[in-house]
């Protein structure tokens, strides 16, 4: 099974179901569906179809990891941001990281590879996965993720996705 809405039912939690919780929570969104985006330059290849101008958007990247002590993080970055997992497991204070498999990916987070996004935390947070996101999003108007799976895009105002972070009560750790 790949990461687009074709297969959301096996997940524990649909996208649909997502966006209607969303919906009921009264957060703001605006929904795109496009192919499947598998990777950053996947998502350089449709992202500025969705542009507003003037907005400040931020694009992500997405990294699921565990330490040596088998513990779980979600790390959210801007999709341009250089990363070395040696520097960084250093920066969190957790030692030497390497990417969780895709059982666990779907354990922990309840998504597959492809589909890694911060909204991904309404699973995340009953399986203890520490969530860390890059400082720039406290600059950002809207920020661009995944709704659990990879062929639909949510540009969600920081707020919103700040309050929604506050409904699945997930501690966001701020990277410099």
């Amino acid at each position: 099974m790949d990461a687009s809405s074709t297969f959301q039912d096996t997940l524990p939690l649909s996208s649909d179901a997502l966006l209607v919780q969303l919906d009921d929570w009264g957060l703001t969104y605006r929904l795109h569906t496009h192919i499947p985006l598998r990777t950053v330059e996947d998502a350089k290849g449709v992202e500025d179809q969705f542009m507003v101008p003037g907005e400040n958007v931020l694009r992500l990247k997405n990294l699921y990891l565990r330490d040596k002590k088998k513990r779980n993080y979600l790390v959210t970055l801007e999709q341009s941001r250089e990363i070395d997992l040696k520097a960084l497991g250093a920066e969190l204070g957790v030692g030497n990281l390497s990417f969780g498999s895709a059982d666990r990916l779907l354990q922990n987070l309840g998504i597959r590879p492809g589909a890694v996004s911060p909204l991904a935390m309404i699973n995340g947070v009953e399986h203890n996965v520490r969530f860390f996101m890059d400082g720039a999003a406290q600059q950002a108007d809207v920020i661009n993720m995944h709704p659990l799976v990879n062929d639909r895009t949510v540009a969600m105002p920081r707020t919103d996705l700040m309050a929604f972070f506050d409904r699945v009560g997930c501690d966001v750790n701020w990277l410099p």
